[in-house]
C-alpha cells in the first residue's frame, strides 16, 4: 500500500483507541502482523483477536533470540493457545549467530554494548520477518521510556526496514497509553501475562539483560541496565535513537 499517507494518519487517529488503531490497519492492510514480545503487549493480541473472526487471518510474530526467560518461552506457548492462533517464531540465522559466539562469547554486551548481539539475534531476523510484510504492529508506548520514545506516533512509515522501493508502515496503537491504562485493560478482560511482571519486571527482553526495576524506575531502565539511558534500543526500533 505505497499510498498510504503514514503521517496523515498519525494526525487522523492520535486520540483514537487502539482498537481503533488496530481496527483501521487490519482493514487497510492485508499482508500485517503484530510483533510480540512476550510481554504486555500481549494485549495487542488480545484485541485484533476480538476484530478477527477467522484466527488463521491473524498474523502474530516473536524473535526468538534464544536468550529469553523460560517464562518467557512459556508465555508464548500460553498465548498461542489462549487466543488460537499461530505464533511465528523466528529464530537467529545460525551461521552468523554461531560466528558472533565463536568470536566474541555469550556475554559481550557486559563489555562493548547490546548491539552487536541484539543485531545477530534480532534485528537481521527481524529485517528478514518484516521483508515479506507490508506493515506491522508495535507495543511501543510513549511513557516506556523518556529518552528514545517519548515522541512515538500512532503510525509512522518505518525507514529503517522499509525501502522507497518496498515502503513497510509501523503501527505503534499503545502509543498514547499508559502503563496504568494497559495494566487497567489486561485486568478487566483477563488477558494473560507474563509471571515476571509479578517479579518486578516491567520490560521483558533477553534473560541476561533483564532485571526488575526498583519503585518510580522507567520501565526500561531494567534493560541493559550498564548502559546509557540513550542507547536503550536494541534496534527493532532504531528510529527513536537521537542522533
Amino acid at each position: 500500500m505505497s499510498t498510504f499517507n503514514a503521517n496523515q494518519f498519525a494526525l487522523e487517529f492520535d486520540t483514537e483507541s487502539p482498537k481503533k488503531i488496530i481496527e483501521n490497519a487490519l482493514e487497510t492492510f492485508g499482508n500485517i502482523a503484530i510483533s510480540f514480545s512476550g510481554a504486555e503487549d500481549v494485549i495487542l493480541i488480545a484485541i485484533a483477536s476480538k476484530l478477527i473472526k477467522d484466527k488463521s487471518q491473524l498474523q502474530v510474530f516473536s524473535l526468538d533470540t534464544g536468550r529469553l526467560h523460560p517464562e518467557t518461552y512459556q508465555f508464548i506457548e500460553t498465548v498461542r493457545k489462549h487466543y488460537g492462533i499461530q505464533i511465528d517464531l523466528i529464530s537467529p540465522e545460525h551461521q552468523a549467530l554461531e560466528a558472533f559466539v565463536k568470536e566474541k562469547g555469550l556475554f559481550s554486551f557486559f563489555e562493548d554494548g547490546h548491539q552487536g548481539c541484539c543485531g545477530v539475534r534480532k534485528v537481521a531476523p527481524l529485517r528478514r520477518k518484516l521483508s515479506t510484510l507490508d506493515a506491522w504492529i508495535t507495543g511501543q508506548r510513549k511513557d516506556q521510556s523518556p529518552d528514545t520514545r517519548n515522541n512515538v506516533p500512532v503510525a509512522e512509515t518505518d525507514n529503517a526496514f522499509g525501502s522507497e522501493s518496498k515502503p513497510l508502515i509501523k503501527f505503534n496503537p499503545l502509543a498514547n497509553w499508559s502503563s496504568q491504562q494497559v495494566w487497567e485493560y489486561i485486568r478487566m478482560f483477563d488477558v494473560p501475562y507474563n509471571p515476571l511482571h509479578e517479579r518486578g519486571f516491567t520490560s521483558i527482553g533477553c534473560e541476561p539483560c533483564t532485571r526488575p526495576v526498583l519503585p518510580n524506575q522507567h520501565e526500561r531502565e531494567g534493560r541493559w541496565w550498564w548502559e546509557e539511558a540513550t542507547h536503550k534500543e536494541c534496534g527493532l526500533h532504531s528510529g527513536n535513537l537521537k542522533d
